[in-house]
């Protein structure tokens, strides 16, 4: 006999995919105290910062807090557009978009590791409309436990508060996929046709890590050489045509080098006139390459000599990329997306819903 206080929906068990790509994050305004906000979520993580919980707690509520966040504030109000805001937070929430578009039949959402939308907001959404398979995609092209582990313990964070928790699929790292090394190559090309002049070195800068953590077995570093060796053989660029470096020291630890502005003074006194920044660890442009790229690293250039540097777009919402994005994730939910691979049709499809 069955119990009348028990009701059966025999639809709520019918598959129902999500797509979540998660970022990294940022402040929800260029003012201190949102910036403020903002780092103390980011650098408190321990994937970020690996150090005694007591002791790095002292230093960010003693040292970096009361200071930085005015001073990071200046810099993202350089980047701030009066109508679309932080410029990650809009190219992530177009990608979402673009994406939603080729995949009309799963729900796609975006989320913040660090600020808003949450992950664990967007996640708790996506559930409460019925998604039960989820296809997670940590929007960070090489593996570092400081973003894409990062990522995911925001991912599983969330879930444990979740009464009915979905199937979960993780993207892979996807630093050699032929989709993603495409899609780059392509952006990089479509750069360079609409320079005025002729670059005489390319400078390949990605986002930096701790030496230590390397030294620790993060692979990173070897990571980023198997994206510099796949890109530079599509695009047929030399050794000594580029240099690979990275970019966004913190602190005073030794973090891996080359520095990037380090690089660039050197190609200036080499008498290197003329360079091209490309930033293929970032799959959105942001602060570390709008302004610590296209703004400062530009100025410390020409004060060293050099005369013209360009910062290569990253892939944000280029037609190639959310191709290739759509190719990597149907790749991964494989039996849950039965979606075809994209082909140039559809890549030209894409190009003109950008367009307009």
């Amino acid at each position: 006999m069955t119990d009348a206080r028990i009701t059966t929906d025999i639809g709520a068990d019918r598959p129902s995919t999500g797509v979540l790509l998660i970022q990294l994050g940022t402040p929800d305004a260029p003012t201190p105290s949102a910036v403020r906000r903002y780092l103390r979520q980011f650098l408190s993580d321990p994937r970020v910062i690996e150090a005694p919980r007591w002791l790095w707690w002292c230093v960010l509520n003693l040292l970096i807090l009361p200071r930085r966040p005015r001073q990071s504030a200046v810099k993202y109000q350089r980047i701030w557009d009066p109508k679309t805001g932080s410029p990650l937070l809009h190219l992530t929430r177009l990608q979402a978009d673009r994406l939603q578009e080729l995949l009309r039949s799963v729900t796609v959402r975006f989320g913040m590791q660090y600020g808003q939308p949450s992950v664990a907001s967007v996640v708790r959404e996506m559930i409460a409309k019925g998604v039960n398979r989820l296809v997670v995609v940590p929007m960070y092209p090489q593996y570092s436990a400081t973003t894409y582990a990062a990522a995911t313990d925001s991912l599983f964070k969330s879930l444990l508060n979740e009464r009915r928790v979905p199937a979960v699929r993780i993207v892979a790292p996807f630093y050699r996929h032929p989709a993603y090394i495409e899609a780059q190559a392509s952006v990089i090309a479509r750069h360079l046709a609409g320079l005025s002049w002729e670059p005489e070195h390319f400078v390949i800068s990605f986002h930096g890590i701790p030496l230590k953590y390397a030294q620790r077995g993060d692979p990173y570093p070897k990571h980023v050489d198997a994206t510099v060796r796949l890109l530079t053989d599509r695009l047929g660029w030399n050794t000594d045509q580029y240099t690979r470096s990275y970019q966004s020291l913190f602190g005073r630890d030794e973090w891996l080098r080359p520095y990037t502005d380090d690089v660039l003074r050197e190609l200036a006194r080499r008498g290197i006139r003329r360079v091209v920044v490309v930033t293929p660890g970032f799959t959105t442009d942001c602060l570390e390459t709008i302004d610590e790229i296209g703004h400062e690293s530009a100025e410390v250039f020409t004060q060293a000599g050099g005369e013209r540097l360009s910062q290569c777009a990253c892939l944000n919402d280029a037609p190639e990329w959310i191709a290739a994005l759509r190719t990597i994730i149907t790749e991964e939910g494989a039996g849950w997306l039965d979606e075809p691979p994209t082909n140039s049709v559809e890549v030209s499809a894409i190009r003109d819903v950008a367009a307009r």
